[in-house]
């Protein structure tokens, strides 16, 4: 089982990126007829407060890399062990765990689960006064 603190201590992006990835295929199955649990999940209170949390403890930083500010883009969290229909319907811990949680971008996510057919490159984002405040 990977974690959070493994992860961040990685020091650099790309090497965060090769640590999470799972290769996996884009014809590979996924939630299929069970896709409604995880649209309930992620519409769901818990979920909403947890993902907060996930992107303040994260600075609102791609891979929580200081470097890569996701600044008014759009925060996935992504679950760093790849949950199950199980551990969705029996509400286990690593669903909502933080130890298992990591913000990114949908780029970064993409590249994740299905590795990047052309070269992933990032440019550091320049920081700005309250872009980490992801209600503003």
């Amino acid at each position: 089982m990977k974690t959070y603190h493994e992860l961040i201590a990685i020091p650099s992006f790309e090497d965060r990126l090769k640590f999470l990835s799972i290769a996996q295929s884009v014809a590979d199955p996924t939630w299929g007829s069970h896709r409604y649990l995880n649209q309930n999940l992620y519409r769901s209170p818990r979920w909403k407060s947890t993902r907060r949390q996930v992107i303040i403890r994260d600075n609102a930083c791609d891979l929580a890399h200081e470097d890569y500010s996701l600044g008014d883009g759009v925060a996935y969290i992504h679950h760093i062990n790849p949950v199950t229909i199980d551990d969705i319907l029996e509400e286990r811990s690593c669903v909502f765990d933080p130890e298992n949680l990591i913000t990114c971008s949908f780029q970064t996510h993409q590249a994740i689960h299905y590795g990047s057919t052309e070269p992933f490159t990032r440019v550091p984002t320049e920081r700005r006064p309250n872009d980490t405040c992801p209600w503003k």
